[in-house]
């Protein structure tokens, strides 16, 4: 397939990111010019996203011993998603589960942002750029623009890829189905 055509329709990082998602590298691709179009929608919804955000507000400062609730779980989605692409990318090497977990965090990014205080933007902030990080490598053309619209000087490629804070991991709770029988009691 001469995928030109498709570069001049959506570009050279939509069409890179759907090489590497539709098929793990070890793999024969299964070529489907649909599936081009659903990487450039993720892209479009990450683009529309960050953009959102930069006008929603200055952030604040990122306290982690401040933050709760919802934000609390897209901090904690943020660094489960760090800790997957960055084992996908270095002992795995499946760039498709990689690209999928971002996927995952931006549906996080947006179904829990509050963008109604400093601090929320913040975390909002630490998983945007987290997400523009991960997919640095896949993406590059998208992903400098963005950094460069978050107000980081120089090229995203330079930039030191996303630390894990291991604290970030830990819930408070968690909830626990017990069925007894096959049957959930409680």
């Amino acid at each position: 397939v001469d995928p030109q055509g498709l570069i001049d329709q959506y570009g050279a990082d939509t069409v890179r990111l759907f090489t590497m998602f539709a098929a793990p590298p070890e793999q024969s691709l299964e070529w489907a010019d649909s599936g081009v179009e659903g990487g450039y929608r993720f892209l479009r919804r990450l683009w529309d996203t960050a953009y959102a955000h930069l006008n929603a507000g200055t952030p604040g400062t990122l306290e982690p011993a401040n933050i709760s609730g919802d934000s609390q779980d897209l901090r904690r989605k943020t660094h489960e998603t760090i800790a997957k692409v960055s084992d996908d990318f270095e002992r795995r090497q499946t760039f498709n589960t990689a690209i999928a977990a971002v996927m995952e965090m931006l549906n996080e990014i947006r179904k829990l942002a509050d963008r109604s205080t400093p601090l929320g933007l913040a975390v909002e902030r630490e998983a945007l750029e987290a997400a523009v990080l991960l997919l640095a490598p896949v993406v590059p053309h998208m992903s400098h623009t963005l950094w460069n619209a978050f107000g980081h000087e120089g090229a995203v490629i330079d930039a030191s890829w996303p630390t894990l804070d291991e604290s970030a991991l830990v819930r408070s709770s968690l909830e626990v189905v017990l069925q007894v029988n096959g049957k959930v009691r409680a």
